[in-house]
């Protein structure tokens, strides 16, 4: 609640309609006329503020939080806010900052948890399980962190239950980053198979760099070139041994 405080205009307007008045009948013709008018004003101003006093109004600045409409649904998310409110507290007064951090990114994990089943209901079994064993679980080392590190006193006890609570956290860690991944599992199969169709209609029309083949029309033109340059060779070579054949003939009648 706002508590905002608004005043009377009543007084304002009697002081300017008294200074009217004054200056109507007496005229301003010295300084002493000048220190009466102030005087009346302020009196007339004093009496008016306490016959019209100021009244103090009551805001609600409360937001509403956001809800789905389903009963089980909202009664979770209700149940969420509650129990990151309680960790939010716990990291203020966990002294250790290292298990502060540590506390305060399971908050931050556990809000984004509850904000996903805020925006997708279907995934309210999962996190209704999370709820139900893993946070409860979470919230209660980490007020047993508190306790002990508030209680002033070092002892074998205290000092290895607060080192296996440090290791217990980092494990929680893992574990809710993990869970948060698989709320988004069914997303990125969709994703998944829509790439893949869209991967084969590009394939069926041809449009992927790797499926770009030649045509038959330039296979053919390529064989033609091929067998022609090949041709061209054979010709050569068979001129060449014609041109040594009539030459040696010619040269044999010499010898």
């Amino acid at each position: 609640m706002i508590q905002i405080e608004k005043k009377s205009v009543i007084p304002i307007y009697g002081l300017m309609i008294v200074w009217v008045l004054y200056c109507v009948i007496f005229p301003l013709s010295g300084v002493l006329h000048f220190v009466i008018l102030a005087a009346v004003g302020l009196i007339t101003f004093g009496v008016l503020s306490l016959i019209f006093p100021s009244k103090t109004v009551s805001i609600d600045a409360t937001k509403e939080p956001e809800r789905t409409g389903d009963e089980n649904v909202d009664s979770l998310l209700a149940e969420g806010e509650k129990t990151v409110a309680e960790m939010r507290k716990l990291c203020v007064s966990i002294p250790d900052e290292k298990i502060k951090l540590k506390a305060d990114e399971l908050a931050c994990i556990t809000d984004r948890i509850f904000k996903k089943l805020l925006v997708e209901p279907g995934v309210y079994t999962q996190v209704k399980r999370f709820a139900e064993f893993f946070l409860p679980t979470t919230v209660k080392l980490l007020n047993s962190y508190d306790r002990f590190s508030q209680s002033g006193v070092e002892g074998e006890n205290i000092t290895g239950t607060m080192e296996r609570i440090d290791t217990a956290l980092d494990t929680s860690l893992e574990s809710y980053r993990k869970f948060y991944d698989s709320l988004f599992e069914s997303q990125a199969l969709d994703i998944e198979t829509d790439i893949s169709v869209f991967d084969t209609m590009l394939k069926k029309e041809g449009l992927l760099s790797s499926d770009f083949q030649p045509s038959n029309a330039a296979t053919a033109k390529t064989t033609e070139t091929t067998a022609s340059d090949a041709a061209t060779t054979d010709t050569v070579k068979t001129t060449e041994t014609t041109e040594t054949d009539v030459a040696t003939t010619d040269a044999s009648p010499q010898a």
